[in-house]
């Protein structure tokens, strides 16, 4: 009895010491994040720069992956479909919330089948125009939509995106009629309005900069309440359209059901990066203001803006082409 008790130990400790070596500490291998639009744009630059500096407290790769198309669920849906390891993120924006009043067939729930994990950032809007543009002013703007309805359009990132949204905003609030054009993305929307095809266009903050850096474009109004830090001479869209008020916001999540803490672990390193000096100044420059929320905090703001833009989104009949 006694030998058969000492072989049983020594199998349980066996046992033991191999579920050790095979729980290896996160992350074991290179962790992969998909970026829901095309290169170059705010959700871009955003992860890209995250994952930069978070790869290098974990000694890890993280690859990052543009799988633009339908305003994000694409990307979204391979998510939710991959295992709950953590090794599968994606970065979204605000248009996360508001894609299910878009797409009435989501292949996904947008609450159940996602692990919030931080609101990382935000930025405004800009309207934007070219450089050689007769519209000198948001005043300019709405004084031609009045004068012959219809016709002026803006581009914007695809529908249901905060710069669609943008957009329809200004048309409530302003009572005009601008035609609302969706792109693939804020970069693909910005050439054609560089090449001409487009009069204006509404696109957040990082993939303004530059262009407005070169000279190429030049910005009408920022759409939060107040000026913004990075643009401090272009005026908010409130000084010329009382009341209005939107930006854009980038955050992390995971695949529904990820243990609390793996997504704590995840939460607490990308938080740690998005607030150090070198982040903060260099997302400051691009136009986007640092945030690093808690996961509780992240889901409560997907639920808000879920709450929020909804009964908009139906009022305007706002569809996914």
């Amino acid at each position: 009895m006694a030998g058969w008790v000492w072989r049983t130990a020594i199998a349980a400790a066996a046992m033991a010491m191999a579920g050790v070596a095979s729980a290896q500490p996160y992350p074991a291998k290179a962790v992969h994040i998909l970026v829901p639009y095309p290169p170059g744009g705010g959700v871009d630059v955003l992860t890209r720069t995250l994952a930069e500096a978070v790869s290098k407290s974990w000694t890890q790769s993280i690859v990052v992956e543009n799988r633009p198309g339908a305003g994000g669920v694409i990307a979204s849906q391979a998510i939710a479909s991959s295992a709950p390891d953590g090794y599968n993120l994606i970065m979204v924006a605000s248009g996360h919330a508001t894609n299910p009043f878009l797409y009435p067939k989501l292949p996904y729930d947008t609450f159940k089948d996602f692990s919030p994990i931080s609101l990382l950032a935000s930025s405004p809007n800009v309207l934007l125009v070219r450089a050689d543009s007769p519209f000198k002013s948001v005043g300019d703007v709405i004084a031609a939509a009045k004068a012959k309805p219809g016709t002026l359009s803006f581009a914007h990132a695809g529908n249901g995106t905060s710069t669609h949204l943008a957009g329809e905003l200004l048309n409530n609030l302003a009572k005009i009629d601008l035609n609302a054009i969706p792109y693939k993305g804020g970069a693909p929307a910005i050439n054609d309005l560089l090449g001409g095809q487009i009069p204006m266009s509404f696109n957040n903050g990082p993939e303004s900069v530059g262009q407005l850096q070169a000279g190429t474009v030049r910005a009408l109004a920022v759409t939060t309440g107040s000026r913004a830090p990075f643009l401090p001479d272009v005026p908010s869209m409130s000084e010329t359209v009382p009341g209005y008020d939107t930006e854009v916001w980038w955050g992390l999540i995971g695949p529904g059901n990820m243990p609390a803490e793996l997504v704590a672990k995840i939460s607490h390193d990308f938080v740690a990066a998005v607030n150090t000096d070198a982040v903060k100044e260099r997302l400051g420059k691009l136009g986007a203001i640092s945030i690093g929320s808690t996961p509780e905090q992240f889901a409560a703001k997907i639920k808000a803006d879920y709450d929020k833009w909804g009964p908009i989104i139906k009022a305007a009949g706002m569809k996914a082409e």
